[in-house]
């Protein structure tokens, strides 16, 4: 006959009278703006979603894998862009604040994009 900490699984330790399990907290994922900005969107427009993804252990892992992509599409849209409007260093080092208002402007534009094609979808 096997005991009640046999049949219960999983590791237990003994405090006192009772028995407890040992319970592990999952490493957390660094997750970045991205990420955030997808978590902030599910909680408040995909609520199924997010709740199925909390406690599965796997909304870190989404949230880092969507940080991961929207910041290299993010990147290579300013890269393609800047590249486009002829936006060199070159007008940088002549022309600062041209330069800045012309990157703001990308930026955005690129923003916009990674929210619609990768956080809002």
């Amino acid at each position: 006959m096997k005991s009640l900490f046999e049949e219960m699984g999983g590791t237990y330790r003994r405090e006192g009278d009772y028995l407890l399990p040992n319970l592990t907290v999952p490493e957390s994922v660094s997750v970045g703006i991205w990420g955030q900005r997808r978590k902030q969107y599910l909680r408040e427009h995909r609520k199924s979603l997010y709740t199925a993804l909390l406690p599965s252990g796997e909304l870190d892992p989404h949230l880092a894998d969507i940080d991961r992509q929207s910041e290299d599409m993010f990147s290579q849209l300013i890269a393609q862009m800047a590249q486009r409007e002829g936006i060199t260093e070159q007008l940088k080092a002549e022309n600062q604040m041209e330069w800045v208002g012309r990157m703001n402007n990308i930026r955005s534009v690129a923003t916009d994009i990674v929210n619609k094609e990768i956080i809002h979808s």
